[in-house]
């Protein structure tokens, strides 16, 4: 029997994680789902957002499917099959990954595994701007069974129709779906059965190590101080949606601890009941060495508390 899989893509920010958690909520609770989910830097902060969710996460952190870690995929996948017997498995990608090299793992295991479909999510609101500055983004809705346009709402019709018009610039055939404040309809996004050509040369795209420095810089905060909430979220909105792509994480604050996501400049604060040792939060996008210096000295950490990752 093939376990189906479906891999979800889009850059960082477009909204994967949320439109997965509301496929989940359709499906029956006796329908088992594992999730493996990657993330540049070190922060699981996906999956305390999904704690709640019938589902098991797993997360593979600091590199990327598509080259980095790509040969650990398969070693993944044969964990979650031997420990879970899942009906379904899904494939959140980081931000900046190409998706044939993922579908060439998944073939690979084709006696056990099929690839149900590659799901690409557009953050309508934003894709003008990372379009510009992610190769990944284009090849990301050229290698696809299905688009989903996310985040259109509060556009105009003639900013949408130009994100469309770019969006079938890159590929004319493939579906295209508006969702509704993340929410699409789970029969429309499984069972894709996909389609896509699946050829060993694509995975010569996974040699390219390089791809993900030139697009996406990760600086991370690790700090046991506690931070007060109201001066933390005001150094974020602060900084420029256009070098922050995406900052993610758990903040300790003198009141309680708190999630925050946040995508080109968009903030989204939740409470967290549980108690954590330390501030962990992600900041991704570009020229982290220029912002390096004051986020230190705004936030009151020293160089062992705030980095660059390599």
């Amino acid at each position: 029997m093939q376990i189906p899989v479906t891999v979800f893509t889009g850059f960082l920010g477009a909204g994967k994680t949320t439109i997965i958690i509301n496929l989940l909520k359709q499906m029956p609770k006796s329908y088992k789902i594992v999730m493996l989910k990657n993330e540049f830097g070190n922060v699981e902060v996906d999956s305390k957002l999904m704690q709640d969710s019938n589902i098991e996460v797993t997360e593979m952190l600091n590199g990327c499917l598509c080259c980095i870690l790509v040969g650990k995929l398969g070693n993944a996948l044969e964990e979650i099959l031997e420990k879970y017997t899942p009906d379904h498995i899904l494939i959140e990608t980081s931000g900046s990954a190409y998706p044939a090299p993922i579908a060439w793992e998944i073939n690979k295991m084709k006696d056990r595994l099929k690839l149900d479909g590659i799901v690409t999510i557009i953050d309508a609101k934003n894709f003008a701007g990372y379009r510009d500055i992610s190769y990944t983004a284009k090849i990301q809705a050229q290698y696809t069974d299905l688009i989903l346009i996310n985040k259109h709402e509060g556009m105009s019709e003639q900013e949408l129709d130009k994100v469309l018009d770019d969006v079938y610039e890159l590929n004319a055939t493939t579906p295209k779906i508006k969702t509704d404040k993340g929410y699409i309809s789970a029969n429309l996004v499984f069972g894709l059965n996909s389609k896509l050509f699946i050829t060993q040369h694509q995975e010569s795209v996974s040699e390219d190590h390089d791809h993900h420095h030139k697009e996406v810089e990760i600086l991370e905060l690790h700090s046991p101080k506690m931070f007060d909430k109201e001066e933390f979220l005001k150094i974020i909105k602060e900084l420029p949606k256009w070098d922050f792509y995406r900052i993610k994480g758990m903040v300790r604050t003198n009141d309680k601890t708190i999630l925050i996501n946040c995508a080109f400049g968009d903030i989204e604060v939740i409470d967290s009941n549980e108690q954590y040792n330390e501030t962990a939060v992600t900041f991704m996008g570009k020229n982290m060495n220029y912002h390096l210096q004051e986020l230190r000295q705004a936030f009151h950490v020293d160089e062992n508390e705030l980095k660059i990752l390599d």
